[in-house]
């Protein structure tokens, strides 16, 4: 197990460093965030190559991230291919001037590289244990996984046809699964990784990985995610504020009634 664990903290740190090292070069920290799906799948198929577990749990859980992680990646390169860098970054390259490429490797890349190691925890630990076969907590984590996969996949694919319309800039979504939930896409986001968790925690060992499917919650819901995002839209959408008043944040509910 902790060859497992070292051989997918050496791979993460190649590939922050090589991403960082990309950045400089084309003058865009925003590549990190493209990365950053990909960085699972890589340690989903590090941990399956250097770790002795059940074959089954394994590929099931290298699958799942696998499945999870290029449709994130890919999404977020078409949704952001061609608009430059985004303006989280914009705002640290002002505020730091030339210092900035050596400040991105600490606070952007080396950071979001320790949060992949941790995030990742369940595909690590639940490919390196040996016991075997599938049992009905794994088929309850892809009922989750499942239902999470879906929030994201039809969240995003709402979002993006609302904004091709030019009739919608400016304005707030907030129609189909966007009714019930103000994020929709995070909300999955959580759910995959619980679901992705439960399948590694039916090892026993692998329930340690649990603590990265609560990184991750944490992370969407109070730091880089819901809270984030929220403070910027609230100025750039008008109607954004009574949307917040009558919309769930997180968890899908019924709106509130005015």
């Amino acid at each position: 197990m902790g060859h497992a664990l070292l051989v997918s903290a050496i791979a993460i740190l190649a590939l922050m460093l090589s991403t960082w090292l990309l950045s400089i070069i084309v003058k865009n920290a925003s590549i990190v965030d493209i990365v950053w799906g990909l960085g699972f799948v890589m340690v989903a198929w590090v941990a399956r190559f250097s770790a002795d577990g059940d074959s089954a749990r394994q590929w099931l859980l290298v699958a799942m991230v696998s499945v999870w992680g290029l449709r994130l990646s890919g999404y977020l390169f078409w949704r952001n291919h061609g608009k430059g860098e985004d303006f989280r970054y914009r705002a640290m390259r002002r505020h730091y001037g030339a210092r900035f490429g050596l400040i991105s490797l600490a606070t952007v890349f080396g950071l979001q590289g320790v949060l992949m190691f941790v995030v990742s925890l369940p595909v690590q630990l639940g490919q390196a244990d040996a016991t075997p076969k599938l049992g009905v907590i794994a088929y309850v984590g892809v009922a989750v996984w499942l239902v999470g996969l879906f929030f994201e996949v039809v969240g995003d694919a709402q979002l993006a046809r609302f904004k091709a319309n030019p009739a919608n800039a400016g304005t707030v979504m907030s129609t189909g699964l966007w009714r019930y939930t103000r994020h929709p896409n995070y909300f999955g986001d959580a759910c995959v990784w619980w679901g992705i968790g439960i399948v590694a925690a039916e090892t026993g060992s692998g329930a340690w990985g649990l603590i990265g499917s609560l990184l991750m919650t944490v992370l969407l819901r109070r730091v880089s995610g819901v809270t984030l995002l929220e403070k910027s839209l609230v100025k750039r959408r008008e109607g954004y504020v009574e949307y917040v008043a009558r919309t769930s944040p997180f968890v899908p509910r019924p709106p509130k009634k005015a």
